[in-house]
């Protein structure tokens, strides 16, 4: 079946966002295979666990993908619906996705961001 896109302007917005939410959702995929990937590469050829590695990997790929993900959520609820019902939907989509980026954040860097500047400094000390 051909893909046939929407001639209205709320159709077509509506197409970008679809194709801006597959890119958020296949950044994730290809981060995912490609932290496996160099995960079991590390396994094979080391014989440290390279797991904490792993998981900043993979949380850097959820991250990237979940900010995509907002965006199409944005061009959604402001182009295609603004309405007070989807706008309090957006806020509520866009909390969640912000608290789970922000611990996921916090687990990739190991620390909170208002004490990495302390991080930072006892690197530079070193």
């Amino acid at each position: 079946m051909p893909i046939v896109l929407g001639t209205t302007y709320e159709a077509v917005v509506e197409d970008v966002v679809r194709v801006v939410e597959a890119i958020g959702a296949l950044i994730m995929i290809l981060g995912g295979l490609y932290a496996s990937v160099l995960y079991v590469r590390h396994c094979i050829g080391s014989d440290t666990d390279g797991f904490m590695e792993f998981r900043r990997n993979l949380g850097r790929a959820i991250l990237l993908g979940l900010e995509v993900l907002i965006i199409a959520d944005i061009i959604r609820t402001i182009v295609v619906e603004p309405t007070l019902e989807s706008v309090g939907v957006l806020g509520i989509i866009v909390i969640i996705r912000i608290l789970l980026s922000f611990s996921l954040e916090v687990e990739v860097d190991g620390s909170w961001p208002w004490n990495r500047w302390k991080a930072e400094g006892r690197d530079k000390l070193r």
